[in-house]
């Protein structure tokens, strides 16, 4: 049974359309279809932003944002769900429902974050009236040291903490409640006192994507036994795992331009100091080990991240797990050399924008950067440390991901260390016929293999958009990944009433900034240009189709040879060989195309 809410939000979107909304911030034209314009969320000069009519959304092919009106508008005005629903509530002269429509726990977490982020705003305020109240000498001293000029000072909303006792005995006059208060993150309860979590410090505001106060980073300005730099606590608004320093101003950077690369550095004065020097183009990871929803937030931006850690030993290893966490979510990932010793600050500071451009021009990709970085752990000059390196560094030579890059590879491996090509090249030849220990897998991993996701969202997409040839009960196709799965149940559903299947309503089914929305949005780049279309299309659908029976099928094999081999049993063992037989049989009917 619908609940208010979603019966309320499929009578609003009932009655605005898209189009009509969209028309009001966008030049739409006409094609086919669609109407088309320039994406509002990237920089382009040719349009790749459709708006669908029929079913309600848009979908950009060139950054992947999709969505429907309501998330339309709430990111056309920077806004909350609830005040975009409002917003298109107004417009259509409908009545929201006050009853039914938040349930009470709902509506307690929205007001606390909305409480949390008006603290936080007035605390940022508060700082930034601190630095310009004349008594703040020191913060000013340090910030002319570090040459800040006073437009990036305001650019960054940079602010000063005078002391431990100011910030709450502001907060309490401005009638906050204790606990939001210490909730915030702004605010240390010790010993039944309130003090300023950043007291003394130079204030850093942290600003989400959605120009949102949500934390702040502190730098001490005196020798002290306190750590140099601290992070306000995660709290209901902040995560320092899932954030990243100036996603702000990269956002709005992407509105006037083509992100072709981010550039990473690790903190607040690295990110000021590029910024400063015309590298707008920059996030900090504020000293964390780099994360997945990192990885997911850069990606919404571009495909290539050039990580710029410090230039000493420990800044350059750069957490090898934390770049291979980008690489594996698709990124691009190169690693920026610096002089040992110095990090991007200093070099802006002592070679100037043209001596850092140089640094970003070294950037070596992660597989050349794993080789240099694993050469400084042995002396190559000792027998034994080069038998240990050429082994590591074999291992590393494998995960190339073409022949010729691997061939490139054992060149400069042979350079470094004396041994012939042919014998390096055999050497990784016995390495990759050595077979890897097996695995039990009883069922399909979540993360199926690039293949097989590619074969499931062209699948699901000729359901989704009514290709002829998409005849088969879609429950009847092994999907490996949930959200195929969700999807393909939404439309089992709408067979078995007879309705209209309509994309837009899988919006609701997925939260965004999910890996699920995101797949979603993948599938959604086969809804023009005819890309379902025609004889080939319909021999790729049905190549596909045959790919994910396949892959289901052996998943189950090779589970069931594992359970073969620590079944005891004969009449066990009998049983399972015979259910291998029958699999195998249904594996070479498909293969040879007898369904």
């Amino acid at each position: 049974m619908a609940t208010a809410l979603q019966e309320f939000l499929i009578t609003l979107k009932e009655k605005v359309n898209i189009v009509d909304v969209a028309g009001g911030y966008l030049s739409l034209e006409r094609r086919g279809n669609g109407h088309w314009a320039c994406c509002p969320f990237h920089h382009e000069k040719t349009p790749s932003f459709c708006i669908n009519e029929a079913d309600q959304y848009y979908h950009c092919f060139g950054c992947g944002e999709s969505g429907d009106v309501i998330k339309f508008v709430r990111e056309l005005e920077n806004i909350d769900f609830m005040d975009a629903v409002k917003m298109l509530a107004e417009r259509a002269g409908l009545q929201i429902p006050q009853s039914g429509f938040d349930n009470q726990k709902t509506t307690e977490l929205k007001r606390k974050r909305d409480t949390l982020l008006k603290i936080m705003n007035d605390c940022a305020h508060f700082y930034l009236d601190n630095l310009n109240s004349g008594n703040a000498d020191e913060h000013i001293a340090y910030i002319l040291k570090r040459k800040i000029p006073s437009n990036i000072v305001r650019t960054f909303g940079l602010g000063a903490s005078l002391n431990f006792t100011d910030l709450p005995k502001f907060l309490l006059s401005k009638g906050y409640d204790r606990q939001d208060m210490i909730d915030s993150g702004a605010i240390n309860e010790v010993d039944g006192r309130l003090l300023d979590a950043q007291g003394g410090r130079l204030i850093y505001p942290v600003i989400n994507a959605m120009d949102e106060v949500i934390a702040f980073g502190g730098r001490v300005l005196k020798k002290t036994n306190f750590a140099k730099y601290k992070n306000t606590k995660d709290t209901l608004i902040f995560n320092k795992s899932k954030n990243l320093y100036n996603i702000n101003l990269l956002k709005k950077l992407r509105k006037t331009q083509t992100i072709k690369e981010v550039i990473m550095v690790e903190g607040y004065m690295d990110t000021i100091s590029l910024y400063q020097a015309g590298f707008k183009n920059v996030v900090a990871s504020m000293g964390t080990s780099l994360t997945q929803e990192q990885a997911r937030l850069i990606k919404r931006y571009t495909d290539t991240v050039l990580i710029s850690y410090d230039g000493d030993g420990a800044g350059q290893k750069a957490n090898m797990r934390g770049l291979e966490i980008l690489k594996n979510e698709g990124l691009n990932v190169k690693v920026v050399p610096l002089p040992d010793g110095l990090d991007p600050d200093d070099v802006i500071k002592q070679r100037g924008a043209e001596g850092y451009r140089q640094c970003l021009d070294a950037a070596m990709p992660l597989i050349d950067y794993k080789l240099t970085s694993l050469g400084r752990g042995y002396d190559l000059n000792k027998t034994e440390d080069k038998r240990k390196y050429i082994a590591e560094a074999i291992k590393v030579v494998r995960t190339a991901d073409s022949a010729a890059e691997q061939e490139e590879l054992l060149y400069r491996l042979r350079d470094a260390t004396g041994i012939s090509y042919e014998s390096l090249s055999r050497d990784l030849n016995s390495v990759k016929e050595r077979p890897a220990p097996q695995q039990p897998q009883e069922t399909p991993r979540k993360d199926a293999s690039s293949v097989i996701k590619k074969a499931s969202r062209l699948v699901i997409a000729a359901y989704l958009f009514g290709a002829p040839y998409a005849r088969e009960d879609v429950s009847e196709i092994p999907f490996c990944d949930d959200v195929h799965t969700v999807i393909a149940k939404y439309i089992k559903s709408k067979k078995l009433m007879d309705e209209r299947i309509q994309p837009a309503e899988l919006f609701e089914f997925f939260e965004e900034s999910t890996p699920e929305y995101e797949e979603l949005c993948r599938i959604l780049d086969y809804s023009a240009g005819g890309a379902l279309d025609g004889e080939v299309a319909e021999k790729s659908f049905t190549d596909c189709v045959v790919k994910l029976k396949m892959y289901a099928l052996d998943v189950r094999i090779n589970a069931l040879k594992v359970q073969s081999d620590t079944e005891r049993t004969i009449d066990g063992k009998l049983a399972l060989v015979s259910e291998i037989q029958k699999l195998l049989k249904q594996r070479e009917k498909l293969k040879s195309g007898d369904k």
